[in-house]
């Protein structure tokens, strides 16, 4: 049985995953950890993953991006995969996230759904054949929890048409500060707040009288705790350091 750590255990996400783990026989919640720490749960928390002696085959992380360097340090020290569902990390932490990597496998997506990753091809190829002949803008609607703005989701999605449309392209994120013509290389990304928005995306690729557009919209947390416990039971199983993601579990 694949035994797993659940780093932000008392989360919103974290009690997703746990509920999951709770129904699938092929794995078990060995412990949490979360700043908060708790008293009532069928498994350990520590405040630190600093304080764990136990044994785990990965670690599913939904918490802050606060809490990487403790992950980091835990994973190269003890040999455990790691599973990166955080968003909002830096630049300086996505380099950190590589170079650990170099120490232990790592799986790390902003989005663990499998229906975003395959609406990730979908934008490679539409901006692969449109060119620079539409532009390209990204919508994305959240809760009003949510505090990174745009969503890590939202990102891939730019670099996606970004590294296909075939020419230098530039994000935007707001225009009111701005007054001239949108230019050809723009990627125009707009964020939404509010309400109980689990998450929604859309892309939109506007020509000369034709526009197309590919949304996603999630109806649950539950796709996204369901990636990140099959791609625990992927990174359990590599053995060979490196920096992996959805691509290895929608092949």
């Amino acid at each position: 049985m694949l035994k797993i750590i659940i780093s932000g255990c008392n989360g919103h996400m974290g009690r997703v995953v746990e509920s999951l783990c709770a129904n699938d026989p092929a794995v078990e919640v060995c412990a949490g950890f979360d700043v908060l720490g708790a008293a009532d749960r069928e498994f350990p928390v520590f405040t630190s993953p600093a304080q764990f002696t136990g044994q785990a085959d990965a670690v599913v992380d939904f918490s802050s991006p606060a809490a990487l360097d403790g992950l980091l340090e835990f994973a190269k020290a003890w040999k455990v995969p790691l599973v990166l569902a955080t968003t909002g990390y830096s630049p300086e932490q996505v380099a950190q996230v590589g170079a650990a990597a170099c120490a232990v496998p790592i799986f790390r997506s902003a989005n663990m759904s499998l229906g975003i990753n395959v609406l990730l091809e979908l934008v490679r190829k539409a901006a692969a054949v449109l060119g620079d002949s539409y532009d390209i803008e990204i919508v994305e609607r959240h809760h009003r929890r949510k505090v990174d703005a745009p969503s890590g989701t939202a990102l891939m999605i730019a670099d996606a048409a970004a590294q296909s449309c075939g020419h230098d392209t530039e994000y935007i994120y707001e225009r009111r500060s701005t007054r001239h013509a949108r230019d050809k290389k723009e990627i125009g990304i707009s964020a939404v707040r509010g309400g109980t928005i689990v998450g929604e995306h859309e892309i939109i690729f506007a020509g000369h009288d034709e526009i197309m557009e590919i949304k996603h919209t999630a109806l649950s947390r539950e796709i996204f705790a369901q990636g990140a416990v099959e791609a625990a039971k992927f990174i359990a199983g590599v053995e060979k350091p490196g920096l992996y993601d959805m691509s290895y579990l929608v092949k």
